[in-house]
């Protein structure tokens, strides 16, 4: 496996979605995401508004979505963003691994609570995985999630990860999953 193959579509879309980067009218939807103590609930809690301000306003907010695989998810007729993913390599420092040597692909994705329960991480993660099944060779893909994080875990085996350990990280136990890029075919 090569850890520098990356997804190089910049724009994918499908029945509802289109995951694209990121344009200046997305930075309060942005800041909702990392302010919102219930979607930051299981990845450390909110971060102080202030804070996520001022870190947009330092790297502006179009970067936000600047590396390969790293999309805004937008409803397909409004543009209105509905949340982020990436599907980027993860590091082999980091615990939770199917590899020695790591980097593998890893999906991850986070959504405002208003575009919860529709379907829609289950869409953009489909439509990602899609495309990059498409250009990449077959490898392993990870989710990793608190345990807790239930309704993380549940769209992680609809999507057909599958349980392969637990460890702890970040003072809470962690849920390693995993399945094969190519179980999504273009």
């Amino acid at each position: 496996m090569n850890p520098s193959s990356m997804l190089s579509a910049t724009e994918i879309t499908s029945d509802r979605l289109r995951l694209r980067k990121a344009h200046d009218t997305d930075r309060d939807g942005l800041i909702e995401l990392q302010t919102d103590p219930q979607v930051r609930q299981y990845l450390g809690g909110p971060r102080p508004r202030s804070a996520v301000e001022q870190y947009l306003d330092a790297i502006g907010t179009t970067s936000i979505t600047s590396n390969p695989g790293t999309f805004v998810i937008a409803d397909k007729t409004t543009d209105r963003l509905f949340g982020t993913l990436t599907l980027d390599r993860r590091s082999a420092d980091l615990p939770g691994h199917v590899t020695e040597e790591g980097g593998e692909l890893e999906l991850t994705y986070l959504l405002r609570r208003e575009a919860w329960g529709a379907g829609l991480a289950f869409e953009a993660a489909t439509a990602a995985l899609r495309a990059a099944a498409g250009e990449l060779p077959d490898q392993p893909v990870l989710v990793v999630t608190q345990t807790a994080n239930e309704r993380s875990l549940k769209l992680a085996a609809r999507l057909g990860f599958q349980h392969m350990s637990t460890f702890e990280a970040h003072d809470a136990e962690q849920t390693l999953a995993a399945t094969n890029l190519h179980s999504f075919p273009a």
